[in-house]
C-alpha cells in the first residue's frame, strides 16, 4: 500500500471521505516525496511541521538546508527582539525534528549562499533533488509552482480541513444516544462529525433541526455543539411575552 492509499484509508476511517472530493486533481501518487521534502525557514518558524510529521501524514526524507539554519542563526543573534524569538523557535523546531527522526532528517550542505538569495537556493535545491518544498511563504509558493515544484503549504492544509460549519447554521441531525452531560443528546452529520445537542437526551431516535453553536477540532476528530431550533424558538416566544 503506497502513501496516498494510506491517506485515503485514514480519511475514510476517520469519517472524512468527503475530503477526497476537495483534493486537487493534480495530486500525483507515484512520487509524493520520492526526492524528499525541503523545509524553508518559514516552515520551521511555523512549527506545525512537527505535529504533521508525528501524525504520520508526512512521509519521506526531511531536508533542512544548511543555509536556512545559517539564516535563522543570523536572525537569532540580531537586535530585533521579535525576529530573534521567531528565529530561535525555528532553530528549536529543526532540533526537535532531528532528535525525533534522526534517520529521516538530513541537513544538506550542498549549496552555499555565495551571493544568491535564499529563495533561489531553495528552488535550486528542490529542483536538483526532485524534492517537494515545504513553505508557508505565499510568493515562494507561487514561484515554485511556476517552476513545476510541488509545494506543501501548511496554511493550505489547515484551510482544507477547517470546519465548514458556522455558528448559527442549521443542520438536520438524528439523535442516536445520550451525551456525557446532563440532558445532552448525540448525533452525527453525514461526514461523520459528532454533534452534541443540549436538551436532546429524551429525543433519541428522532431527527431534529439543530442550530450549531461552535465546533471543536480534537485529536479524535471534529465535533460540534448545538441546541434544538425548537428550543431557540420557545426562548424567543418567552422573551416576547415578558
Amino acid at each position: 500500500m503506497n502513501n496516498f492509499q494510506s491517506i485515503l484509508l485514514a480519511l475514510n476511517t476517520a469519517g472524512l471521505g468527503w475530503l477526497l472530493f476537495k483534493l486537487p486533481r493534480t495530486v500525483h501518487t507515484s512520487n509524493t516525496a520520492a526526492g524528499g521534502i525541503v523545509l524553508d525557514s518559514c516552515a520551521l518558524i511555523d512549527g506545525r511541521i512537527v505535529g504533521i510529521t508525528e501524525s504520520g501524514f508526512l512521509q519521506g526524507e526531511l531536508i533542512i538546508p544548511q543555509f536556512v539554519l545559517a539564516e535563522l542563526q543570523l536572525l537569532a543573534d540580531g537586535s530585533d527582539a521579535h525576529k530573534r524569538a521567531r528565529a530561535r523557535f525555528g532553530l528549536e523546531t529543526a532540533e526537535a525534528l532531528k532528535q525525533a527522526y534522526p534517520a529521516r532528517v538530513r541537513v544538506d550542505s550542498s549549496l552555499t549562499v555565495s551571493g544568491k538569495k535564499t529563495d533561489d537556493l531553495l528552488l535550486e535545491l528542490a529542483l536538483s533533488q526532485k524534492a517537494l518544498l515545504c513553505t508557508t511563504d505565499y510568493n515562494l509558493n507561487k514561484v515554485a509552482g511556476a517552476q513545476g515544484i510541488k509545494v506543501l503549504n501548511v496554511n493550505e492544509l489547515s484551510q482544507s480541513v477547517r470546519s465548514n460549519m458556522l455558528p448559527g447554521e442549521e443542520k438536520q441531525v438524528k439523535i442516536l444516544q445520550k451525551g456525557d452531560g446532563r440532558d445532552q443528546g448525540v448525533g452525527y452529520l453525514d461526514d461523520g462529525t459528532m454533534v452534541v445537542v443540549d436538551r436532546a437526551s429524551k429525543l433519541i431516535g428522532t431527527t431534529q433541526t439543530i442550530i450549531i453553536e461552535r465546533s471543536l477540532q480534537t485529536v479524535a476528530g471534529k465535533m460540534c455543539f448545538g441546541h434544538l431550533k425548537e428550543a431557540n424558538t420557545t426562548a424567543r416566544r418567552l422573551s416576547i411575552r415578558r
